[in-house]
């Protein structure tokens, strides 16, 4: 017997919270996710996210049995794989809708959570430590996706900013000029892929020849053993341009935890310290990856560029659908910090919003300098992956992102074990 599910993106009210005398106070909100005493007491924005996952859990089911038959779930050493076997449904690059932002219900007081970390003891990472990226050739294999529909009433901005945390938020193009073909950025992204069958849009970026680095939950529900599929990667994609080609998924790698909902999250599937995916790349009909022309960006792990006292400066690229509807890929910059009440998440000002999820955080943004009587800093590796969005507040105040620390018990691991099974994308 063949099963159906027609699925509509998500709603913004779905991660909207909404004024009631049902709702309580926000640090609650977080308490009573993680109780496991039934309560009868609830908020909508926790009845909302709650029915949003159930919804998710039995489209992904469906679409696991119909979409997923030639796939293969592996668990290996705390992490888990997807491999994908023969051809996958196409997406629908025209009318993909940007993937909710996961929302945090517990704002914090941003200059309050700054001292803390400045003046909190060092974290227990392990040795920081950096891997380096390359600008490719930057010759391109163009292909015309279609123009991107405008989204059916858009999706809200999450934050607006009286969290007092500077930022500068705009499009990465130049005026008169296209940043999309250009090193660093044509290293980074447009994600396409599918939940039943609905289209959606994450943020990703290379940080090998044929690996790509995006959030966790772009690739799988958490805590319900199961991946979404049909993820296609379009780097430097520009308004339904994709200058370097599309490029399919061979392998999905993810924390085990993530996958089966042990993540020891600060707010139950949402700020988690592994909200972080790899993804192997098919090669072309030639046999060659994208990253050969891109080019692709390094990464760090364990705190590699934050000083002492837990700051450091990002910039962040994506494709959020409430800027330019997600046609073009944006920048913003601003003074990270790591926040020990979120999981130890990196936390910047960003005026991004759902669709940039996955993209990356990058510190030493840019072509590296010449030295004229001149010192480099104490971690000067340019063009470095530090994190990759993971989630926003629900609230309209904070205006505030944050990310999963890469550690050497993610981004390495995941990294290593991907390379390990298909070297020729790291080489």
């Amino acid at each position: 017997m063949k099963t159906t599910m027609n699925v509509s993106a998500p709603a913004a009210s779905d991660k909207t919270p909404t004024t009631s005398r049902l709702q309580t106070e926000s640090p609650g909100v977080g308490e009573r996710r993680r109780e496991p005493t039934p309560t009868t007491t609830i908020t909508l924005f926790t009845f909302q996210h709650r029915a949003l996952n159930a919804i998710l859990a039995c489209v992904v089911s469906v679409f696991v049995w119909q979409g997923l038959a030639n796939a293969q779930v592996r668990h290996v050493t705390g992490l888990t794989v997807l491999d994908v076997q023969g051809p996958q449904p196409d997406v629908d690059f025209v009318n993909a809708t940007a993937m909710p932002l996961p929302s945090n219900p517990l704002p914090v007081d941003q200059t309050e959570a700054m001292i803390e970390a400045m003046t909190s003891s060092t974290l227990a990472l392990g040795t920081p430590g950096y891997s380096n990226g390359a600008k490719g050739t930057g010759n391109t294999s163009p292909r015309f996706l279609g123009t991107p529909a405008a989204p059916e009433g858009g999706v809200a901005p999450p934050d607006f900013g009286t969290n007092n945390h500077p930022f500068s938020t705009a499009r990465a193009d130049l005026y008169g000029l296209n940043t999309n073909t250009s090193y660093p950025y044509r290293a980074a992204g447009k994600l396409f892929f599918k939940i039943g069958t609905a289209s959606y849009i994450c943020s990703a970026s290379l940080i090998k020849r044929g690996i790509v680095v995006t959030a966790a939950h772009c690739v799988a529900n958490y805590g319900h053993s199961q991946f979404y599929g049909s993820w296609q990667f379009v780097p430097g994609y520009r308004n339904g341009a994709a200058p370097f080609g599309t490029w399919t998924v061979k392998q999905a790698w993810i924390k085990t935890a993530y996958y089966n909902g042990t993540d020891g999250c600060a707010v139950y599937g949402i700020v988690c310290p592994d909200d972080v995916a790899i993804l192997i790349l098919n090669t072309s009909p030639a046999g060659g990856y994208p990253g050969t022309a891109t080019g692709w960006l390094g990464y760090g792990w364990n705190g590699y560029s934050f000083t002492s006292n837990h700051l450091t400066h990002i910039t962040q690229l994506g494709y959020p659908a409430g800027l330019d509807s997600a046609a073009f890929m944006e920048r913003n910059d601003s003074q990270g910090y790591v926040s020990s009440a979120n999981s130890n998440n990196t936390v910047i000002g960003s005026n991004m919003n759902g669709g940039s999820s996955g993209g990356p955080w990058i510190a030493n943004f840019g072509l590296p300098s010449a030295l004229t009587g001149e010192t480099n800093g104490s971690a000067p590796a340019a063009n470095t992956v530090v994190g990759v969005t993971s989630w926003g507040y629900t609230s309209n105040a904070p205006k505030e992102q944050g990310a999963s620390p890469f550690t050497s018990n993610n981004i390495v691991s995941l990294v290593g074990s991907a390379c390990g099974a298909t070297p020729a994308a790291c080489q």
